[in-house]
């Protein structure tokens, strides 16, 4: 009895065959791409968010923390540096920190940046922040950068104070308080001054962020913090 002799793959179809597994391999490795690249994209999505949460809540720290002192502005904004005066920690060992906001242009990018002074014991310590936290927002240093955090990216920012049951530009003459918070009192006691400091802030500050293409939130987003004691704080 003959026995047949087994066939094997022709070229051709050890051809077709690879061409086929090989295409299989380009479909499957296309789509753990098109899931690895949405899972970055969601990831990266997250992250602004996150971000621009954590910005506005310590803008919205520094403002609660914000105190006065006798002849030396609590804030101050000259339409390009925020300056606020604010205490340094839970106690009063901690003493205050001089802390500012600024927007400014890196390799094309606009970012908002924080700066923050070590804590600040004596008076003449807490001038001399309050001077070099201006001079950060213009021209900052290699020793400020060392105390600077880049935050998001910005095209632009603008500041409104409320005061007189309106908001108003605070460089504007219906913004400012008379210049109370740049004026010396020269007559009064530092109780006295500082009092009078925590009287010409304004009851209300507004933020209005123009945030930059390509992050997960874009266009203009508003913040609005208003002052404990007008709304009954103790």
């Amino acid at each position: 009895m003959l026995m047949k002799a087994s066939r094997g793959f022709t070229l051709i179809e050890l051809l077709v065959a690879i061409s086929v597994m090989a295409l299989m391999a380009i479909l499957s490795w296309r789509g753990l791409d098109g899931i690895s690249r949405a899972q970055a994209h969601m990831q990266q999505q997250s992250n602004d968010v996150l971000a621009i949460r954590a910005t506005l809540a310590q803008w919205g720290t520094d403002l609660d923390a914000m105190t006065a002192q006798p002849d030396i502005p609590s804030l101050d904004w000259d339409g390009r540096v925020m300056r606020i005066m604010r205490r340094g920690g839970s106690s009063p060992g901690d003493g205050l920190r001089v802390v500012a906001w600024t927007r400014r242009t890196v390799e094309g990018v606009g970012y908002w940046f924080r700066w923050q002074s070590p804590p600040l014991l004596t008076r003449g310590a807490i001038e001399l922040a309050w001077q070099k936290a201006q001079g950060w927002g213009q021209s900052p240093s290699d020793d400020d950068r060392l105390r600077e955090v880049r935050t998001v990216a910005l095209q632009e920012w603008q500041i409104f104070y409320y005061r007189g049951n309106a908001w108003s530009n605070p460089l504007s003459s219906a913004g400012s308080a008379g210049a109370v918070a740049d004026a010396p009192a020269v007559a009064a006691s530092s109780a006295a001054s500082a009092a009078k400091e925590q009287a010409a802030l304004p009851e209300g500050v507004r933020l209005v962020l123009t945030l930059s293409p390509g992050q997960a939130l874009e266009g203009t987003l508003t913040r609005d913090w208003v002052r404990e004691l007008v709304v009954g704080g103790k």
